[in-house]
């Protein structure tokens, strides 16, 4: 369970070490808990024990942490490790660093697999562990019987670490990601002359088989959308490997006399697409680490859901986002490829959804 920690523990900590691991997406929801560590810890060295990338889409922690000063350093490691020597190297690591405390900040994955970590981090040496959810409770995203939705990702680790304050999840500030003069210069000189025009940003992209709405309904989607928006520009990022799908579906853009596009997949670093989709007037995408990044600099959202999660858990945070989910039978199976079902949550989402909740956004 979460520990308390007194003032005089707190103020005295001179090292902490924050437990988070994923990619693009779960770095981003985590934002609002590492701004609350930076200012209960505010003259501690913050360093960040996390995994090295699983998937050439996925960047680093450190790629969307850089320059917010929430974290000064890491240590990495493969997930799923099992070699005795890699795990000795890791701890020896730990050791020899001194936390004198864990913050906790890791997804749900079952209470047998919190009690091993947190045993792990007790043989480190560090006492005082907070947020390891050692409990069903600190697991689950609770459920709202008011408004009928589940618990935000973002509020639960928020509050299994509840003990070093409070955060607003509603304040811009909590997201910051304190884009830099060099990052939005950089946006800018990419969009070249678009920066002129009203911006509509899309990501088609995504590391999971059943989060791809697929490549026809995207083409279609933006021929739609360049009739409806031809005052518009139009802007695609994600990784390398999505600029052939990105420019397959900008092609239904020019096609129906749309404004001026450019593809900027592999282009880009992650903080410069944030310093993109700032200039955007809406964002368009799956579920997905573009998404997040996205709504974390504010930006409307219009999110294209798979039911593979508990609605709300993953969704964009915040009232100006807009999101198409389709709660099927199966919802909540946590797939990331989907053969028996073929998708049907997310492939039974239609064109004119889409439309339409992207003209409601930009209304």
């Amino acid at each position: 369970m979460t520990r308390s920690l007194t003032s005089e523990k707190q103020s005295s900590a001179r090292r902490v070490l924050i437990y988070r691991l994923g990619s693009l997406g779960d770095t981003i929801v985590a934002l609002p808990a590492l701004h609350l560590v930076a200012r209960a810890f505010p003259s501690a060295e913050r360093r960040m024990l996390t995994n090295m990338p699983v998937n050439v889409k996925a960047p680093p922690a450190a790629a969307i942490l850089e320059h917010t000063g929430l974290v000064h350093g890491y240590f990495r490691y493969s997930v799923g490790m099992r070699s005795v020597a890699d795990l000795a190297r890791l701890w020896w690591s730990l050791v020899c660093w001194r936390p004198d405390v864990l913050v906790y900040l890791g997804s749900a994955r079952g209470v047998g697999s919190a009690q091993r970590d947190d045993k792990f981090f007790q043989l480190c040496g560090i006492s005082e562990r907070l947020g390891i959810p050692l409990t069903e409770d600190m697991q689950k995203n609770r459920w709202d019987d008011s408004i009928q939705v589940f618990e935000p990702e973002a509020s639960r680790l928020l509050r299994n670490i509840s003990p070093l304050g409070e955060a607003d999840l509603d304040d811009p500030a909590s997201w910051n990601l304190h884009l830099t003069d060099g990052e939005q210069k950089r946006a800018d000189e990419a969009l070249g002359t678009l920066t002129s025009l009203p911006l509509i940003a899309v990501s088609v992209g995504t590391k999971v088989q059943s989060k791809d709405w697929g490549r026809e309904n995207w083409r279609n989607l933006l021929a739609r959308l360049a009739v409806l928006y031809p005052d518009h520009a139009l802007a695609l990022t994600g990784a390398p490997e999505e600029s052939e799908s990105s420019e397959f579906a900008a092609e239904g853009w020019r096609a129906s006399g749309g404004g001026p596009a450019v593809n900027l997949c592999g282009l880009l670093k992650p903080r410069e697409s944030a310093a993109i989709f700032r200039r955007a007037r809406i964002f368009i995408g799956h579920d997905s680490g573009p998404m997040h990044l996205a709504a974390a600099v504010q930006t409307p959202c219009v999110a294209i859901f798979a039911a593979r999660n508990k609605p709300r858990v993953w969704f964009p945070y915040g009232q100006q986002h807009r999101v198409v989910y389709h709660r099927t039978d199966c919802w909540g199976c946590g797939l990331e490829t989907c053969i028996v079902e073929k998708k049907r949550c997310l492939t039974s989402i239609t064109v004119d959804e889409v439309v339409e909740q992207v003209r409601a956004s930009l209304t």
